[in-house]
Formats: C-alpha cells, structure tokens, sequence
C-alpha cells in the first residue's frame, strides 16, 4: 500500500472548510504530510435543523456532491486517509468510507474526526476508528443520541460544555481555550500509532 496520506475535509451545511474547527484541523493534518482535499459541497434548503426529512435530504446531497467532487480523484490510490468532518459532513464522510469499503483490512489507515456529528451520522456510520466532539447545547443533535452513538460505535466523545453546533460558548476567551483543548485531542489522535 502507497504511504501517500490524504485528508478528505466533508464541511457542514453553513460550516465551510475555512471556520476555525476545519482550519486548524487542517493545519494540524498539513503539518503531519497529509494532502489536503477539500470536499466543497453545497446548495442545501433551508429549515434543515429539526426536520428529519430535510436532514436526510441533506445528507444525501452532500454525499452525492462528494462522490462527484472526489470521482476523478482516486481516493483508493492513498495508504492513509483522514475524515475530518463537521455536522452534515461527518454522515457524508462516514457513508462514503462505508461505500468505498476504505478500511484497513487492506494494509490503509483510515481515521475520522468527527466535529458535531448529526443523528444521521450514526445510522450510516459502521467504523469504529475515530473520536468525537459535541457541545452540550447543540441544537442539531441531542447529547443522548450522540452519547448513544458513540457509545454502540465504541467512539471516544468529548463534550464540550455549553457550547452549540460550532462548539462555541459565545465568551470568546473560553471559546479559544476549548478550540485548543479540541487540536490538542486531534493532534494526540493524529499522532498516536494506528
């Protein structure tokens, strides 16, 4: 298997790759040789949140565009390969390891990091590798269900106290103390041997 490594970075609906959680999880993936390959899907309805239909909806777009994003990128060609996903993303990352059967039973690595999962997330996720990070007022997915999922994936989950779906609090000071705690993790997940 080839040692290339790639980051395949899902967004979320409104949460583009260049927002902090997605920024500097791309520093830290660039900074360990992984080639950066944005996944920019979008034209999603909206009043998405609290409708199960719209979400699934959403979910489904994102992964169709991420299939036709990364079609002529030959995904398969890397020996290591990276999720970093955010909200909807983290289903459409985990749907498209699923399908694509990238696991390591051929030799790869493959993690994920999973920023605000979805409900969704757990219903199309089937691997085990990766961590996880919630806020415990996020209003796109409730803290049972996320600990659940977690817990039926045997996934480590860090809350994030009182922060919502962009794992912010709204005191700014705070807000960078847990975006340093949250690369902290990632980093340590990143440089931990697979």
């Amino acid at each position: 298997m080839d040692t290339k490594k790639a980051a395949l970075i899902f967004p979320g609906i409104g949460y583009h790759v260049d927002r902090p959680l997605l920024y500097f999880g791309k520093k830290l993936a660039s900074a360990r040789g992984y080639e950066i390959i944005d996944v920019p899907y979008g034209h999603f309805e909206h009043g998405i949140r609290g409708n199960e239909k719209k979400m699934w909806e959403a979910f489904e777009s994102a992964l169709r565009q991420a299939e036709e994003i990364l079609a002529q990128r030959k995904i398969e060609q890397y020996g290591e390969l990276l999720f970093l996903s955010k909200s909807v993303g983290t289903a459409a990352a985990a749907a498209y390891a699923a399908n694509h059967h990238l696991t390591e039973a051929d030799g790869r690595t493959v993690r994920h990091i999973y920023f605000t999962p979805v409900e969704a997330t757990f219903r199309v996720a089937k691997r085990r590798s990766g961590i996880v990070f919630h806020g415990t007022k996020d209003p796109w997915a409730g803290n049972e269900a996320v600990q659940e999922g977690c817990s039926a994936l045997s996934l480590p989950l860090f809350l994030i106290p009182d922060a919502n779906h962009s794992l912010e609090t709204g005191d700014v000071l705070r807000d960078l103390d847990n975006l340093k705690r949250v690369m902290e993790h990632c980093a340590s997940y990143l440089d931990r041997p697979f």
